[in-house]
C-alpha cells in the first residue's frame, strides 16, 4: 500500500490549494480515504474523508463549505480542493486509508477517529500566511 501526497505550499489567507493523493497497492474503489492534518503542537485531526465505493463524504466542521474532497478512480487519486484558506489551516496534511476495508465503518467513523487508518502517506506542508 502506498499513498503519496502532493500540492502543498505557501499561500496567502483567502487563497486556494489543491492537494493530491496518488495511491497504489490496494483495491482503490473499495476503501475510505481520508485527509488529516497536524499543526505544530497539536494532535492529528481528521479533515475530510471519501468512500470510493459509494461516493459518500465527510467534512470536519472547521472546513465545511471551504474544502471539497473528490476521487478519480481511473487515476487512483484523491483530491482535496481547499478554498478560502485561513491561517489556522496551516499544518502538514496527510492522506490515509484502511486496508482491508472495515465493512461496518463509514466515512463518519473514519472522519472522527484517526485510529481507524493503517496506511499513511508522508505528508505535505500547507502554510497559510496573513
Amino acid at each position: 500500500v502506498q499513498l503519496v501526497e502532493s500540492g502543498g505550499g505557501l499561500v496567502q489567507v483567502g487563497g486556494s490549494l489543491r492537494l493530491s493523493c496518488a495511491t497504489s497497492g490496494f483495491t482503490f474503489d473499495d476503501v475510505a480515504i481520508g485527509w488529516l492534518r497536524q499543526a505544530p503542537g497539536k494532535e492529528r485531526e481528521g479533515v475530510s474523508c471519501i468512500a470510493t465505493y459509494d461516493g459518500k463524504t465527510y467534512y470536519a466542521d472547521s472546513v465545511k463549505g471551504r474544502f471539497t474532497i473528490s476521487a478519480d478512480n481511473a487515476k487512483r487519486t484523491v483530491y482535496l480542493q481547499m478554498n478560502s484558506l485561513k491561517s489556522e489551516d496551516t499544518a502538514v496534511y496527510f492522506c490515509a486509508t484502511k486496508v482491508p476495508r472495515i465493512p461496518d465503518k463509514g466515512v463518519v467513523d473514519f472522519g472522527h477517529y484517526t485510529f481507524w487508518y493503517n496506511s499513511w502517506g508522508q505528508g505535505t506542508q500547507v502554510t497559510v500566511s496573513s
